[in-house]
């Protein structure tokens, strides 16, 4: 979870596989990291993040990347959400009627 008005929080409102794509390019192509975080209005944190994260991807591995991640997500979701029935379920079991 991101706090509101944190640098995380900045980079998500900018970030898109085609921004992030486009300036993971140029700073291939040999463009200055200074002058490329300013110009698309990043931080150099940020940049680093994405570089580490994305560096070397195509923008279809990336966008395939950021669909297995909120998938990853949604299931992590679901099964906490079972875990919570489950123990619901067996004190309900427990209790002597």
């Amino acid at each position: 979870m991101t706090r509101p008005g944190s640098e995380e929080e900045w980079c998500e409102r900018v970030d898109s596989a085609k921004n992030r794509s486009a300036v993971l390019k140029e700073s291939e192509a040999g463009v200055e990291t200074g002058e490329l975080c300013r110009r698309h209005g990043i931080t150099r944190a940020c940049f680093y993040r994405w570089k580490s994260k994305f560096g070397g991807l195509e923008l279809s591995e990336a966008k395939r990347l950021r669909q297995l991640e909120e998938e990853d997500r949604q299931l992590k979701h679901i099964v906490a959400e079972q875990a919570v029935d489950i123990r619901a379920l067996k004190a309900v079991v427990a209790k002597k009627w």
